[in-house]
């Protein structure tokens, strides 16, 4: 079988929680639900993610991006962000992309892939390219990263993550742009 053949890797997966502020939404269930079917019986993936409380939220945005390189991406190989409606909004999340495809003396570069939750408006067959992280989209028109929509299928998403494993390689990354200094609000991201 195919599937089997595909090696597992160490995936970082970068969400918007959200279960500070339920108000705002967030993904956290999502997060379990990609854990659960993947991580378990189909063995495509070891997880791994930076959860709300993890890093104190009173120490510079310097050491905060540090610790997430260090401490949380620090084995990981594929870096897959899950995309939901206010996904962009969040200031973590683009530090984990840009952390994540940056090549350190001690970690190397993760693959890139983005995955389009049933919580995104549009979903599953278009997408707005203001509605999603901007350094996932930067990554997407340099060819580095792809975009999904969920899936169930294990086989599937083992090769998702084996493709962009392979592309950390081939390809490189575009993270030229400057890191959020805060969290974003509004309806969509502009340059």
């Amino acid at each position: 079988m195919l599937s089997q053949l595909i090696p597992k890797h160490r995936v970082f997966i970068s969400y918007h929680d959200g279960r500070k502020n339920p108000s705002e939404g967030g993904d956290y269930g999502f997060r379990l639900l990609f854990e659960e079917h993947f991580a378990g019986s189909a063995e495509a993936l070891i997880p791994g993610a930076v959860r709300d409380g993890d890093i104190d939220p009173y120490i510079s945005t310097d050491t905060t991006r540090q610790r997430i390189r260090d401490e949380y991406l620090r084995n990981t190989t594929v870096t897959v962000v899950l995309v939901g409606a206010r996904t962009w909004q969040r200031k973590h999340v683009d530090w984990e992309i840009g952390s994540s495809i940056r090549h350190t003396q001690f970690n190397p570069r993760s693959g890139l892939l983005g995955i389009l939750l049933p919580t995104y408006p549009g979903y599953p067959d278009r997408y707005d390219p203001h509605t999603i992280p901007p350094r996932l989209h930067d990554n997407l028109a340099c060819g580095y990263a792809t975009l999904h929509p969920w899936t169930n299928d294990p086989t599937i998403l083992k090769s998702w993550i084996h493709e962009a494993f392979l592309r950390k390689d081939r390809l490189q990354p575009d993270n030229s742009r400057p890191h959020f200094g805060k969290n974003w609000s509004g309806g969509a991201w502009t340059d």
